[in-house]
């Protein structure tokens, strides 16, 4: 079964202290979300997490990680998210863009071995910039990274927004990324006079029953809703909206 957790990201600005870190997980868990991605956040220890979560009744699937970390201090970022129960280690994004893909490939090459022989897996989260083909063999940043690690080594956090705005069919992607998918990202697109905006999930155009669908037989565990701009509504109002939407297509 898939769990149905909140992108904290989306609540970055209630996420600036402990102190409002910590009722924004007690209001996360009030909407009904079981599991969040930590992202966008203050400075936290592990142990403080860890125990924020036991009191809100909320797991940690992934977090976003800083790569200079990962890379330098491996072994730490493992012992960190050991102790609040995370076995994905993510990255925002691809450190300098497309075009550095073949250095970070090489930098982060001995992490993403020692973090899987660990039991964990080093997670890469796209944007709309990943689907370019570059390179000597004109492929995208994720087709690069499924050649050159294994699933073990290397997941994605798939966003579903990003690849639509890419031009890609979100759902076409999840069944060829399968295996590689614990984690999506869902949110949703809407058009407001020609501009292409972020929208709850359920909220826009996109077919998040496929998507859904899709995720489930591609083996995905958690999916994590997710809006980098809430157009001025309140980011918890979005969030519920999101999880009302997502619940009524059967998820919890």
């Amino acid at each position: 079964m898939m769990t149905l957790g909140a992108q904290l990201y989306t609540l970055r600005d209630f996420c600036r202290n402990l102190d409002d870190f910590a009722e924004t997980l007690k209001k996360v868990a009030a909407i009904g979300y079981t599991d969040v991605q930590v992202s966008g956040t203050c400075a936290y220890e592990p142990t403080w997490l860890a125990e924020q979560l036991k009191k809100n009744g909320l797991t940690c699937s992934i977090t976003h990680t800083n790569p200079n970390r990962i890379i330098t201090n491996t072994d730490q970022v493992i012992a960190d998210h050991d102790v609040f129960g995370c076995n994905y280690i993510g990255i925002g994004g691809l450190p300098g863009g497309v075009e550095n893909y073949f250095g970070f490939r090489d930098d982060i090459r001995a992490a993403a071995k020692k973090i899987a022989a660990a039991g964990k897996t080093l997670m890469m989260h796209n944007h709309y910039t990943e689907f370019e083909r570059s390179g000597p063999d004109q492929l995208n940043y994720l087709e690069y990274f499924m050649r050159d690690f294994t699933a073990q080594e290397i997941g994605f956090t798939f966003d579903t927004y990003w690849a639509q705005f890419a031009g890609a069919d979100p759902a076409q992607w999840i069944e060829k990324l399968a295996g590689r998918l614990p984690c999506v990202h869902l949110k949703d697109m809407q058009v407001v006079r020609g501009e292409r905006k972020m929208a709850p999930v359920g909220g826009g155009n996109m077919n998040f029953e496929r998507i859904v669908n899709a995720c489930a037989d591609a083996g995905t565990k958690h999916l994590l809703v997710e809006q980098d701009d809430c157009n001025g509504i309140d980011p918890f109002i979005c969030l519920t909206r999101s999880y009302q939407y997502l619940t009524s297509l059967g998820l919890k």
